[in-house]
């Protein structure tokens, strides 16, 4: 069986390219040490072995059951949940006056990785209420996160996010669901929400939906969205939870994977209304939400990171061990069959494999390092530019390995040949789970739309004057470092294009917005490519360090292996490019001049 993740390459990832341990210089990881973090990252691994991965196939074939009055899991995934909030991951980044650990962003982030490389589905619920608990303690009242906070990050609540509507998806502005004041302070809330990961189940005491809703009477579109913490029990004086609130199970949704999260179709107010209590200033929800979405972004990345981390390791463990026909130099029918790993094209397989799944680990850890400087950098420039920056690069954080991650289990499938596709592997699971990926907190669309339209704009924006200023400094250290020189040619040649490419779709964005975003899909893709062969030049810079520091053995395989890798994504994967430029350049109008009647 294969090992969730390559440790070797996580410890790689944390203290060779990302120098975490640099963060115990700021104050608040005073208390903290290495061995602390590695600590945390063996109790996260131990516990996905123990409690998550052996359950993986049976959540998948034994889907959650709903009888009209409740939602039956399989009895495996509780002590999961349980094992997971004892050992305290969902208060670990909080403050040790809130309970927390203050476990820096990067190290839970890599823990959380094991979990999802275990078992995405049941980790799911851990992963929504993090992100439920962060938005309550960024916005809700001192009252609200009194009653509520604790609970949550103690693992008696569970937390959701409640955004789409049967009739309406990514188009938020549009929403319907109804709140009226109470006169109490409190609202009742009326409507109806769909794809609602988690949003019933009776792993915990009570379940707190984060919830976006209109106030009656409020502005039209996007300006008058308000957020609320509806929870599934109404807590009594005491702080106990006793009576049903009027949040209705209308049924469960059938996924093609991530199967033991329930999916929940959720009814406000099929009574006297579903009470709600409203988090922050009216009208400001939808800019509250983005934090969770932002945070689910990159989280959703993650997981398929993972999975496509898993697919890799269990193709590799396959072709290492599976003989199969002879190099077709060798014309002897006699001669011992050899392993596939020693076929050119299965390589080539596990090679984009591995450019696929590391590169996106390295994306997505990396971006959890900026989420870290936002908030605890010593110097509030480097606060601010590390906050632009994860704004700008997030729509790739979600994407990039949404896309690739997939690819790299479609790629197992294939390694495993006739066998992949079979239930006595789990790679057709993976697969299935993976691609709910590239849909899960917006489709690849939706983040190209938000990262030419938002984050760029006409004009472009200081996220992205960092990105150069940073991506320019990378290169000007590999140019005097022996044997990546020829890698960061590649991608300061990628970068230029990649620069033309923006001015001129910001131009024509500025003219025609509907012609400027027609092809925001494919841009989207072609600034992922270059954000993570800059996560590659990185890792290859590491690894020459290491080499010229004298690593031997297994240890000089892993650091060469590195650099090959990156050699093959500088040579291959950015190779495309300038086939994407000359098209984006020019305006290509086929996808907008494309009509309705021509299909």
């Amino acid at each position: 069986m294969a090992t969730l993740l390559n440790d070797r390459d996580l410890e790689f990832q944390l203290y060779e390219v990302l120098d975490t341990e640099s963060l115990l210089q700021r104050p608040r990881y005073a208390e903290h040490d290495r061995e602390i973090f590695d600590a945390t990252l063996n109790t996260a691994r131990d516990i996905a072995e123990q409690y998550f991965a052996p359950h993986n196939q049976k959540g998948d074939a034994n889907e959650p059951t709903f009888d009209g009055k409740k939602v039956t899991l399989i009895p495996e995934t509780k002590p999961a949940w349980d094992a997971f909030a004892e050992a305290g991951f969902l208060a670990s980044h909080h403050d040790f006056d809130d309970g927390g650990s203050q476990l820096p962003e990067v190290v839970l982030r890599a823990s959380m990785a094991y979990f999802n490389a275990a078992n995405v589905s049941s980790t799911a619920y851990s992963f929504l209420t993090i992100g439920a608990a962060n938005l309550l303690k960024s916005f809700g009242s001192d009252e609200l996160k009194d009653r509520y906070l604790p609970p949550m990050l103690d693992g008696r609540y569970s937390g959701t996010m409640a955004l789409t509507e049967p009739g309406q998806g990514s188009a938020l502005g549009d929403l319907r669901t109804l709140a009226k004041p109470a006169g109490d302070g409190s609202y009742r809330l009326f409507g109806n929400k769909m794809y609602i990961s988690g949003g019933d189940h009776e792993l915990t005491e009570n379940i707190i939906h984060m919830v976006l809703a209109r106030i009656e009477g409020a502005p039209a579109g996007v300006r008058g969205i308000s957020l609320f913490l509806v929870p599934k029990f109404r807590l009594d004086d005491h702080g106990q939870p006793v009576e049903r609130n009027d949040v209705a199970l209308a049924g469960l949704l059938h996924k093609m994977g991530y199967r033991n999260t329930t999916s929940t179709v959720l009814n406000f107010g099929e009574k006297d209304g579903a009470v709600g209590y409203l988090v922050g200033e009216p009208h400001k929800g939808l800019t509250y939400m983005f934090q969770m979405m932002n945070e689910a972004r990159i989280g959703v990345g993650l997981g398929a990171a993972a999975m496509g981390y898993q697919s890799y390791l269990h193709a590799l463990d396959y072709a290492r061990e599976r003989p199969q026909g002879r190099p077709v130099s060798n014309k002897n029918p006699d001669a011992p069959q050899v392993r596939i790993v020693e076929h050119a094209d299965v390589r080539r397989m596990l090679l984009m494999q591995k450019a696929y799944a590391e590169g996106s680990m390295a994306l997505c850890l990396y971006a959890s390092t900026l989420v870290e400087d936002a908030h605890t950098a010593p110097d509030e420039s480097e606060r601010k530019a590390a906050a632009e920056l994860l704004d700008l690069i997030t729509p790739m954080v979600k994407s990039w390995p949404s896309k690739y991650g997939v690819a790299a289990s479609d790629l197992g499938i294939q390694v495993l040949g006739g066998a992949g596709y079979t239930r006595d592997y789990v790679l057709e699971q993976l697969y299935r789970d993976n691609r709910l990926n590239p849909i899960h907190e917006g489709t690849e669309g939706i983040q190209g739309i938000d990262l030419l339209g938002r984050k760029l704009g006409p004009k472009g924006g200081d996220g992205y004057a960092e990105f150069q200023r940073r991506i320019e400094a990378t290169l000007s250290q590999a140019a005097g470092l022996a044997g990546c020189e020829h890698l960061a040619d590649e991608l300061a040649q990628a970068q230029e294009t990649l620069k033309a490419v923006t001015s001129e779709l910001q131009k024509q964005l500025a003219a025609d917005p509907d012609h400027g975003l027609s092809n925001a899909t494919m841009y989207l893709d072609m600034f992922g490519k270059v954000l993570v062969g800059w996560m590659w030049l990185k890792q290859a810079m590491a690894a020459e360090k290491a080499l010229g520091n004298g690593a031997l053995g297994s240890e000089e395989a892993f650091y060469r292996g590195k650099i090959h890798t990156a050699r093959y994504f500088m040579n291959w994967e950015l190779a495309p490019l300038d086939g994407y430029a000359r098209l984006l350049i020019a305006g290509n109008r086929d996808n907008l001049d494309m009509r309705n009647d021509w299909f």
